[in-house]
């Protein structure tokens, strides 16, 4: 898996993980879009849904990490959920944005090749790469520090 992970990256969990969930959206998404009988529009329904859910919560932890950093260092949303400028090594870059990509296309064209049934649900998922690519950032991300922190810190240095 060093394709989609480089081996020397921090957060190599948070990458493991986006290429884990988008390998089994991917399967039952495409599973149930070839053969439409109900276990696995089910299954594909509940996995996207559960895929959903975590995102949910991934991307509320890493608001709530880039909340605590900001008071110290410059960070703007572009910053942490698309990883502008310098916040992320390319390399992380390329893999959070590949699987939110293959996130995006299997949803799209498994939702379009039998429309108007659970497959729709796929569109939710993602969500979750997207907010991966914020818990990198809120973990790991390279942000400029403020000028107002680092006033403060002299300041409050005894002397």
């Amino acid at each position: 898996m060093s394709f989609f992970v480089p081996a020397d990256a921090k957060g190599r969990r948070i990458l493991s993980f986006a290429w884990q969930a988008t390998a089994v959206f991917s399967l039952t998404a495409v599973v149930a879009a070839i053969s439409p009988s109900l276990f696995f529009r089910v299954v594909a329904v509940i996995v996207a849904l559960v895929l959903f859910a975590v995102g949910m919560i991934v991307f509320l932890v890493a608001y709530l990490r880039s909340i605590g950093r900001s008071r110290y260092e410059v960070i703007s949303v572009a910053g942490i959920y698309l990883m502008t400028g310098s916040v992320a090594p390319m390399p992380v870059r390329r893999s959070l944005y590949a699987a939110l990509a293959v996130q995006i296309v299997v949803a799209l064209a498994t939702a379009s090749v039998r429309p108007y049934t659970s497959l729709a649900f796929g569109v939710l998922v993602p969500l979750l790469g997207l907010a991966l690519c914020g818990l990198w950032s809120s973990v790991g991300g390279t942000f400029a520090p403020r000028a107002e922190a680092s006033a403060i810190e002299l300041e409050e240095e005894p002397g």
